[in-house]
């Protein structure tokens, strides 16, 4: 039998811990509990999903793992100066912040970002280490914060930077192959190593980011096989949004979308990183695939293009450029900007999935979560990528639960 969800306790283990997202989920919390601000933006607090057996939010303890050295109050600081935390949330947080600070330890690098300023020469020195010994390191991370902070449960979120692409491998196809490539010491991207740590340890895995994480067949084998769930993959806060649930308007209406341009502005870390080739085409893919999907032409026209303005820090600008037809074969348009945080967007969504994933866990359910395909760009699953549809097939797993 299930525990009633007041008794249960769960840590939230954030990866990329110091980050903007991560820090807003941090102070965010604080606020919450402090009764400063409502839970806008969080699915799980609202009819009808707030009728399940949820963990309440008085019951999450932070923890996390970062490759930088710089402190949480620095990026506490920052958001603050360009209007993302308030100077009252940040008084309110600080206790909740402080100890959450004190749980960080340092993570491991994705082998492509060894040159990345403001490095943590610990973590650089955990990622040097064999595959099996990181994965060994982190799980003693989570064990020490289990047994310190008396939770339950741990569930693993990734919100660090996008990783590089890279060309996939045949031994991540298959489980027995990547842990003996794991034994060679092959390292796969660290996103994934920290999905392997976290679901052969028993512990959920949300994948916040385009990363690999827990994609790959074998790590999805590996889940069902320990009985675990997980959920990903990257956040859908800004654009994509807009388009999954835009686009399934024009294939409603039998109007022949001819071409889906956009542009995007941001600043951040998560900027710098994608001012990379190769970290950019990891986001990239993620951002044009859904309106594939939803509109099913060949010859449909689309791009995405990503530009980093520092001077935008944690604000990001999108414009998207719709040309399409209709009747009489007259062409039409439709133009709109999109502006807004994206950590302020992310963060209660990251709060979100961790409930559903403790109560997934705690009612037995194993693999990949996929009533949560709404929340993501590209969900584990497979499935619609129609916001509306999607959002449909949670509703009707908080029905079936409640």
């Amino acid at each position: 039998m299930t525990p009633n969800s007041s008794s249960r306790r769960l840590g939230l283990w954030l990866v990329g811990a110091r980050g903007s997202v991560a820090t807003c989920v941090a102070y965010g919390l604080g606020a919450l509990r402090e009764g400063l601000i409502e839970p806008t933006g969080l699915g799980t607090e609202a009819p009808p999903l707030d009728a399940l057996d949820l963990v309440p939010l008085d019951n999450l303890v932070l923890g996390g793992h970062d490759v930088t050295r710089r402190a949480l109050t620095r990026t506490a600081g920052e958001l603050a100066r360009h209007g993302v935390l308030r100077g009252e949330l940040l008084e309110a947080g600080s206790g909740l912040a402080g100890e959450y600070e004190a749980r960080i330890r340092p993570g491991v690098l994705d082998d492509a970002d060894v040159g990345f300023a403001d490095l943590d020469p610990q973590a650089a020195d955990r990622s040097g280490a064999p595959p099996r010994e990181r994965v060994e390191r982190l799980r003693a991370d989570w064990d020490e914060f289990q047994a310190e902070t008396g939770v339950d449960r741990v569930v693993v979120c990734n919100l660090a930077s996008t990783e590089a692409w890279r060309e996939p491998r045949p031994a991540w196809n298959e489980l027995g192959a990547f842990e003996r490539a794991l034994d060679a010491g092959e390292a796969p991207p660290a996103s994934t190593l920290y999905a392997y740590a976290a679901l052969g340890s028993g512990r959920p895995f949300v994948n916040f980011t385009p990363s690999l994480g827990a994609t790959p067949a074998a790590l999805r084998a590996l889940a069902e096989r320990e009985g675990v769930p997980h959920c990903g993959n990257d956040g859908k806060t800004g654009e994509t949004l807009l388009k999954t649930v835009l686009a399934p308007m024009f294939a409603a209406r039998a109007l022949r979308v001819l071409s889906w341009q956009g542009y995007n502005m941001l600043g951040n870390r998560d900027g710098e990183v994608l001012a990379d080739p190769l970290h950019r085409r990891a986001k990239l893919e993620s951002k044009d695939e859904a309106l594939r999907s939803i509109l099913d032409d060949p010859d449909l026209h689309t791009g995405v293009g990503i530009d980093y303005v520092p001077s935008l820090q944690d604000w990001k600008t999108a414009w998207d450029f719709v040309h399409f037809e209709g009747f009489l074969g007259v062409r039409m348009s439709l133009q709109l900007t999109w502006s807004g945080s994206d950590s302020a967007l992310a963060a209660p969504l990251v709060l979100d999935l961790a409930r559903l994933a403790e109560l997934a866990a705690a009612r037995g359910e194993a693999g990949a979560m996929e009533h949560t395909a709404c929340y993501f760009k590209s969900p584990l699953g497979g499935g619609t990528h129609a916001f509306h549809e999607q959002v449909e097939r949670l509703l009707e797993y908080a029905r079936q639960r409640s």
